[in-house]
């Protein structure tokens, strides 16, 4: 429990979002996610913050698991530069991290 609050720790410090509008534009033609649905799931309860070590070669790297304002279920990838949240990549939860992500929910009551 201690790992996840460091990492809302890490973007309560945030100042805000930073976009790419290549990126955004591929999030969009791609996963029809707009940038408005992504910051709204990171300002939504609950979000579940994980590394992504995976692919955190040149910068460290997170998966977050949030819903929009919508309840619409997002997956998305991102980095922290300058105190701002950059999202690399954003698409709809599929199903097994729409179940850990309910489960979640059900934990902490929310």
């Amino acid at each position: 429990m201690r790992e996840e609050n460091n990492k809302l720790d890490i973007l309560l410090k945030c100042i805000g979002f930073e976009w790419d509008e290549n990126n955004s534009n591929k999030i969009w033609t791609k996963h029809h996610v707009s940038p408005s649905e992504c910051e709204q799931a990171f300002l939504n309860i609950p979000l579940i913050i994980f590394d992504d070590t995976k692919h955190s070669f040149s910068e460290k790297r997170y998966y977050a698991l949030g819903a929009t304002d919508g309840k619409k279920y997002l997956f998305i990838v991102c980095t922290i530069r300058n105190q701002k949240i950059r999202v690399i990549s954003a698409r709809d939860m599929n199903r097994k991290e729409r179940k850990e992500y309910e489960l979640h929910k059900e934990n902490t009551k929310i």
